[in-house]
């Protein structure tokens, strides 16, 4: 019992610390924000370079996400009711300029989420088309997966098993540079090639040294 005491209170002294630096990186992530915001396509190379993000992204997300111009995680006042995720977009896809979804938790402590409701432009809803390719090619399936971003987006049928809400308040939003900078594989794959070039034309000149070096002995001999 004076165990469970004492983790009680670290709990309310954690919290009340995550509250205080929250507050104090407000204007730094807002000057952060403010720079993404003119750095092109920032996030949906941020989005195609981390591997759980990408494993949802299809034609049409990726498309979409060109459009994106920022994203936000405000978590809300005690923490422990949950956050919520902004996309600020403006884009041919659909008239919102910003969606949101939110994750909450009741004083039981169980999970739910809500979102906004995408207004899709016509013949634009990426959910429809996504589903469409994707029941296509994935119909030998055992068990039900996101099919896109948006229809993640859309979903609250599992606020609990939400891994991707998780992934991008907990490891995308706090240092999203890392997953902007990760290098192009096509230029690793360019640079490994020039490299096995470059290997085998040393390794010719070698080749040469040695026959030069033969030659040379020859001639001393004579």
């Amino acid at each position: 019992m004076k165990i469970d005491r004492l983790n009680q209170q670290a709990s309310e002294e954690i919290l009340k610390a995550e509250q205080k630096y929250n507050k104090l990186r407000q204007p730094f992530l807002q000057k952060r924000s403010e720079l993404i915001a003119k750095t092109p396509h920032f996030w949906v190379t941020t989005s195609v370079n981390h591997p759980q993000v990408s494993a949802l992204l299809g034609e049409e997300d990726e498309e979409a996400l060109h459009y994106l111009t920022g994203v936000g995680v405000t978590e809300f006042g005690d923490i422990k009711s949950g956050y919520r995720i902004d996309y600020f977009d403006e884009n041919p896809y659909f008239e919102n300029k910003v969606l949101a979804k939110e994750f909450h938790r009741n004083e039981s402590g169980d999970p739910s989420s809500k979102s906004t409701e995408i207004k899709w432009k016509s013949g634009k809803d990426a959910t429809k088309r996504s589903s469409q390719t994707q029941n296509k090619a994935s119909r030998m399936r055992q068990h039900k997966e996101p099919e896109s971003f948006f229809t993640w987006f859309t979903d609250h049928s599992d606020a609990g098993a939400d891994e991707l809400g998780e992934v991008i308040k907990d490891d995308i939003w706090p240092n999203p540079l890392q997953y902007y900078l990760v290098p192009d594989m096509d230029d690793e794959e360019r640079e490994g090639e020039e490299g096995d070039d470059d290997d085998e034309e040393e390794e010719g000149l070698e080749d040469i040294d040695e026959e030069g070096d033969k030659d040379e002995g020859r001639r001393r001999r004579r």
